[in-house]
């Protein structure tokens, strides 16, 4: 493992620690151990491979060593509503460092919530995970994985990899240093201005905004044309009787497309 407290010394930004790790069982699992220690600094983690990367709802994420598997630990207090944010913090974080590594001219996109697609396919995901303490976020761990050289098959949408969509090698830490920088330039955007930037930035990358979606939540899936996100982030959907539904939380599809 290497530590470097300075990211500036390699392109990255200031104020952040690097933790480079050979192999990890999963990086978020690093930030909870630098949290159970109090580790003070806000810390980019990342491994060339992880041995139980996981994504949303517990699934396994598959982390080849020439993809991007990083975690960025921050150790700050947050309330519910300001983690929900970060998360489209992160997703345009992501699209801007897609979009820098494939070109101006690449068709790259957000699938609500922060989802980046290039043509249409996944490139990426994101899991946030933190611990509560007096009603009050302690810290919070923002997963990262993007494929640059890989992706994975037989998955329920289309999966695609960087290279695969025309992006020259890269090595995950010159991705990461993109990553990181486009990270403190929306994150910095976000505490100065607030969410409606952030919303309004969103809304411009989007996919399918105003076409057919399907919904699918725990136990149901509803379908309908996809109107907008609103003041929250909250995905707003109009179903076919016209009926608007509010969505928190769901595992979107765009039947046009997939």
């Amino acid at each position: 493992m290497s530590v470097l407290p300075h990211g500036d010394k390699q392109g990255f930004p200031k104020g952040y620690q690097i933790r480079h790790l050979t192999e990890v069982d999963s990086t978020n699992d690093e930030a909870r151990c630098m949290a159970a220690q109090a580790e003070p600094m806000p810390t980019w983690i990342v491994a060339d491979r992880q041995t139980a990367g996981r994504g949303r709802r517990g699934r396994v994420w598959e982390s080849p060593v020439g993809n991007l598997m990083t975690t960025l630990y921050l150790p700050q207090q947050f309330s519910s509503t300001q983690a929900g944010q970060v998360a489209f913090v992160a997703g345009l974080a992501l699209e801007s460092t897609v979009r820098a590594l494939l070109g101006e001219t690449a068709s790259v996109t957000l699938k609500w919530p922060n989802d980046v697609l290039v043509n249409g396919k996944k490139a990426s995901g994101i899991l946030l995970e933190s611990t509560m303490r007096d009603a009050k976020i302690d810290w919070m761990a923002v997963g990262l994985g993007l494929n640059l050289a890989h992706h994975p098959d037989n998955t329920p949408y289309p999966a695609t990899h960087l290279q695969a969509e025309g992006a020259g090698a890269v090595s995950n830490l010159e991705a990461l240093s993109i990553l990181a920088n486009a990270f403190d330039s929306v994150f910095r955007q976000w505490q100065s201005t607030g969410f409606a930037s952030i919303l309004l930035a969103w809304r411009q990358v989007a996919h399918g905004l105003g076409g057919p979606i399907v919904a699918r939540l725990e136990n149901h899936a509803i379908e309908g044309i996809f109107l907008d996100i609103n003041e929250s982030g909250a995905l707003l959907l109009k179903d076919a009787e016209g009926t608007t539904h509010t969505i928190d939380a769901a595992d979107v599809f765009f039947p046009e497309s997939e």
